[in-house]
């Protein structure tokens, strides 16, 4: 009993802290328009795309249903390589990702690490201007994606 106590308090206490590091915001366009979007926005601003994952494919390639589901990972090895400098675990997080999901009432929703949140995860707490400037290029790349 002791055991299946501190198993609970555990799986809720890492829900509550993933919960808490992640920005969300609903999306008024598709999955895929959504993505599109962002890719645009991010590859006109000088960012590399490492890959778009569009986990309802594979999902169907395995015999399953998934909503529409998308992932695009994408960086500035300018940017990331300064964190790493800092604490190389980081790269676990980097390069960036953004994932976009529809529900199962239709919303799309679109999600990111806040770097604020990565940055404390590894400890890294001499970046500040670096992860301001991450910070403010997320927020206005996926506003802009997303309406």
């Amino acid at each position: 009993m002791k055991k299946l106590l501190i198993t609970i308090c555990l799986l809720s206490f890492s829900s509550f802290s993933f919960a808490s590091g992640i920005v969300t915001k609903t999306s008024t366009h598709s999955v895929k328009e959504t993505l599109d979007k962002l890719e645009a926005i991010v590859t006109s601003k000088g960012f590399k795309i490492v890959a778009r994952v569009n986990h309802a494919k594979a999902a169907e390639k395995s015999g399953q249903t998934l909503n529409p589901t998308e992932v695009l990972i994408f960086g500035n090895p300018k940017v990331g390589t300064a964190l790493m400098k800092s604490n190389q675990a980081i790269g676990l997080d980097l390069p960036i990702k953004v994932i976009a999901w529809e529900d199962d009432n239709g919303v799309v929703t679109i999600a990111y690490n806040d770097p604020a949140w990565m940055v404390s995860r590894y400890g890294i707490t001499d970046r500040e201007k670096v992860v301001q400037k991450m910070t403010g290029a997320l927020k206005k790349f996926t506003d802009a994606a997303a309406n």
